[in-house]
């Protein structure tokens, strides 16, 4: 390896070269969001939800210490597979990079990769937050600092109600970054429908949104993210009861096994899964496939069919 610039896989040059809408998706809920082998299959539908509403997906990760945006099939198999994959915030970039390592990416390194490669929207599940006990722990998700200086769209169910809801949409209103429902002004709670908090803005349309990006970059003031919470309907969210009661084991868990940090979440959506017998991940996928295929809306409402941005290098 001579560099370690971001790579790009072909079906994102072409994409770029011919002016097409791009979605970025992380790798993440591959490496460690959901149980192998449902995350190769997710993985493949999340990819075709974008393509079927004529977006095409880049899924970002690190293969062998390069950074990827637009992982190939056999890249994304890699990924789910490995028992080693490194989970990659911002800050662990070019550390995992310098040891070749295999990484999954989280929102916050999605992000920052997404907008470095000129791609203005991105689909995730749920986002990190300011986690419960935090005054204690002063344990809170990077991707909340990240998106204050990320100008990207983040299509998502909210935060983790695993999370300090509260205490994170605070954090998202000091750190600048611009929060809106999807045809909503209740805040969603990732697994269930309303997260328990009224938000100031609502956005209707692809449109809207696509508009929401054209006057970020005219005015030229403001350098953060829209965090755009697009709620599962009622009628597929988790049952709220079995959502409280499980949550309430689950957080008892962590205190006892003195779980912390990066391992919290990936503990608790487990914990999740097996004691709503996988009703949790059925949830789980829902709202992944919904959030991307209004990112893919949302790219192509944004995009007019122009070259690779500023920021895009397309090899000769």
């Amino acid at each position: 390896m001579t560099d370690f610039a971001i790579r790009y896989g072909e079906h994102v040059i072409r994409a770029r070269r011919d002016g097409r809408p791009v979605v970025a998706l992380e790798s993440t809920i591959i490496s460690h969001g959901l149980p192998h082998p449902d995350n190769i299959r997710v993985a493949r539908e999340i990819e075709q939800a974008v393509r079927d509403k004529g977006a095409v997906p880049a899924t970002i990760g690190m293969i062998d210490g390069e950074v990827i945006v637009g992982l190939e099939d056999a890249q994304v198999e890699r990924l789910a597979s490995a028992e080693s994959v490194a989970k990659l915030s911002v800050r662990d970039l070019a550390i995992a990079a310098a040891r070749r390592a295999d990484g999954a990416t989280t929102v916050a390194a999605t992000s920052a990769i997404a907008a470095a490669a000129g791609i203005g929207v991105f689909a995730t599940g749920g986002l990190g937050g300011v986690h419960r006990e935090a005054n204690v722990t002063y344990d809170e998700s990077a991707d909340l600092t990240a998106l204050a200086r990320t100008p990207i769209v983040v299509v998502c169910a909210g935060v983790k109600s695993i999370l300090d809801v509260g205490a994170t949409l605070e954090r998202l209103e000091t750190l600048g970054v611009s929060v809106a429902g999807y045809r909503t002004r209740r805040f969603p709670g990732f697994f269930i429908t309303d997260g328990g908090f009224d938000l100031d803005w609502q956005l209707d349309s692809p449109k809207q949104v696509a508009d929401f990006i054209k006057a970020r970059a005219d005015q030229g003031v403001a350098e953060g993210a829209l965090v755009l919470a697009n709620p599962l309907p009622a009628d597929e969210q988790l049952d709220p009861a079995l959502h409280d009661r499980t949550l309430a084991t689950g957080l008892n868990l962590l205190a006892e096994q003195n779980i912390t940090g990066k391992a919290v979440t990936p503990f608790l959506l487990g914990h999740f899964h097996s004691s709503t017998e996988g009703r949790s991940l059925a949830v789980n996928i829902r709202i992944i496939l919904r959030n991307a295929a209004l990112a893919a809306e949302i790219a192509v409402a944004a995009t007019d069919g122009s070259a690779a941005p500023v920021g895009f290098a397309v090899p000769a």
